[in-house]
């Protein structure tokens, strides 16, 4: 029954997802003539509206993730339909094996499931019929589609749970990968720097800085380099001279009132549990010291991003407010009343209330303010300024007749001055060719580019006399570094014959450092370095921007004798208990893919596809 509680919670939230996400079907009532499906699975069918559904929301996601509105065909050429078709392929052929062992749920687990929906909830938090209808509404469901595809995805999760649980995990694994992750080294670091160098460093003559010019050509060439001019309409530039009106900044600040004055808060995380006899006996285990709160999230299944509320103010904790802000320092309170059930709280700080008065927030609020406005004069001139360029108009034409400003960009890989601090001017500038006219291209914060590729220049060694600073300084830090290393190797040596580390600088000694440790001003991996030697054994460490040596002084075994670690090694247990289990299934669910009679129809992809253009 637990294994079906929190399967039943996971696919609550799914749902909900679903919901929020707007996986509706508006617009997709036709894709042409009678299709309704794209492919079968053993006889289940996928269907069109599904496809739509799928794509459109992997579309709106793979948006969010690049921070920028992606059009169907760019996502189409990093493989978006082909994931979304196997994920669909893969949930059919699961429904399918379901559907052929008789597993299903009931009306009343069915009912269970979707009156815990909170899309579906009042202000009180109760299931609301009419809110149910309204929801399924908006979304594009009917009820009954809705109630169909809710029961195939609890009994595939019935399916699901049935593979993949049982799987034990090794005490021996568990505890080899807690001596790995728990082992420490103390060990000593001993850096060099040009004062330890026995004699100074000379200055190269320009002789010597020349030689070094034509030894090392390679610094000194200028990549391929695209030569753009480009017409452009900022909005900071527009912002300048826009009028900013007193009483829009006043009626801005009092909309956004919540983000200048915020009331105390707290840092909370919150552990929900079924009934208040289970928060109980989690709170007594907790007092009784036989279980942490970060071992109690992942006993439950959770990890502390899950439990993690962020910064609450009292009023948004209900009747739990009082008790939790009373608590002078962090700690754990509760059994405490929350909308999810009875939950323990973990206070973990105090934020003071804070404000900041109209005067305070107006030179923030004009800019806004001036930028908002920018953008929309600037969005009423990109008609005007593509008609222009269609109409035979070049780039000085905008400058001198629509009030663009004109101005060449030499871009290198690299570029990010200027314009080039565009992400989008970048993307554009390394794609144009000699054979694309000037089109208008909107920018991240709403201003409009033309641009046109003038000449490609073929990589080319800089004159000495452009480069000469950046010859001197390439010059005496090889030097330096040839200097340091050459005497890194004295200093090694007779360390190795018995000389003490301190005769020749300040050793740093680090104390029981972790794998994944750092030192201050030293190479990332200069932990896993010493991690990788025997007592007392000494290496060199060498980077551009480090020479030093490094000398295991004691390994430091993991302690298994803690109640910590016993928590630890369990926690290892089940996670990798889980990971089997996880493994299982996606071979399970790869065996009935290919065992399976699947067809997928190319004509209503692409009809599906002409939808989403």
């Amino acid at each position: 029954m637990a294994a079906g509680g929190k399967t039943g919670q996971v696919l609550v939230w799914i749902l909900m997802a679903m919901l929020i996400l707007g996986l509706g079907g508006f617009g997709i009532t036709n894709f042409g003539g009678s299709v309704r499906r794209i492919g079968t699975v053993e006889g289940q069918d996928i269907s069109t509206e599904d496809y739509f559904r799928a794509l459109r929301n992997d579309l709106n996601a793979l948006s969010a993730q690049v921070r920028r509105p992606l059009g169907f065909a760019e996502a189409l050429a990093m493989g978006l339909d082909a994931s979304v078709r196997q994920r669909l392929v893969t949930t059919a052929v699961l429904d399918a094996e379901a559907a052929r062992l008789g597993i299903s749920v009931g009306d009343a687990r069915l009912a269970q499931e979707i009156r815990a929906i909170p899309a579906f909830h009042n202000m009180s938090g109760s299931f609301d019929r009419t809110a149910y209808a309204m929801t399924l509404q908006d979304n594009g469901w009917k009820e009954a589609q809705f109630e169909t595809q809710t029961r195939r995805d609890l009994s595939r999760s019935l399916l699901q749970t049935a593979v993949a649980t049982g799987f034990a995990g090794s005490d021996a694994a568990a505890a080899a990968y807690y001596d790995y992750i728990e082992e420490r080294r103390s060990f000593s670091v001993l850096r060099l720097t040009e004062a330890d160098l026995e004699a100074p460093l000379a200055e190269p003559d320009d002789a010597a800085l020349r030689a070094y010019y034509d030894a090392h050509p390679d610094q000194f060439t200028r990549p391929q380099t695209r030569r753009i001019t480009y017409a452009a309409l900022l909005a900071d530039d527009v912002a300048k001279v826009v009028p900013v009106d007193e009483a829009e900044l006043r009626k801005l600040y009092d909309q956004r009132i919540n983000e200048f004055v915020q009331p105390e808060r707290r840092l909370l995380e919150r552990l929900v549990f079924s009934d208040d006899d289970a928060a109980t006996a989690a709170r007594n285990r907790l007092d009784a010291g036989q279980i942490s709160f970060e071992a109690l999230v992942q006993e439950r299944g959770l990890t502390l991003n899950d439990v993690d509320m962020g910064d609450i103010a009292k009023a948004d904790l209900g009747a739990a407010g009082d008790p939790i802000f009373e608590m002078a320092e962090p700690g754990i309170i509760g059994p405490l009343p929350s909308p999810l059930g009875p939950a323990l709280f973990r206070m973990n700080g105090i934020l003071a209330a804070d404000e900041v008065t109209f005067d305070e927030a107006r030179e923030a609020l004009t800019s806004e303010f001036a930028l908002d406005a920018a953008r929309r004069q600037i969005r009423t001139r990109v008609n005007e300024i593509d008609d222009l360029l269609a109409g035979g108009a070049t780039l000085e034409d905008l400058a001198g007749n629509a009030g663009l400003v004109l101005a060449t960009i030499d871009m290198e890989p690299g570029t990010t001055d200027g314009i080039a601090a565009y992400p989008r001017f970048r993307d554009e500038a390394a794609k144009i060719t000699d054979r694309d006219f000037p089109q208008v291209i909107e920018l991240d914060d709403g201003s409009l580019v033309a641009m046109r590729l003038d000449e490609i220049l073929a990589p080319a060694l800089r004159p000495y006399d452009e480069v000469a600073s950046q010859v001197a300084e390439a010059a005496l830090t090889d030097a330096l570094k040839q200097a340091l290393a050459a005497r890194l190797a004295e200093v090694q040596a007779q360390v190795g014959a018995g000389t003490a580390m301190g005769a020749f600088g300040i050793v740093e000694v680090a104390q029981a450092m972790p794998r994944g440790g750092r030192i201050d001003a030293a190479p990332a991996d200069l932990v896993q370095q010493v991690f990788d030697l025997e007592t007392d054994e000494v290496a060199p460490v060498v980077t551009d921007d480090f020479v030093g040596l490094i000398r295991l002084d004691r390994i430091l075994a993991a302690d298994h004798s803690t109640p910590e670690a016993e928590q630890w090694k369990q926690m290892l247990k089940m996670r990798q208990g889980q990971e089997l289990g996880q493994d299982a299934f996606a071979l399970f669910a790869s065996a009935l893919e290919q065992r399976a009679k699947i067809t997928l129809d190319e004509g209503a992809i692409a009809a599906v596809h002409s939808q989403m253009r």
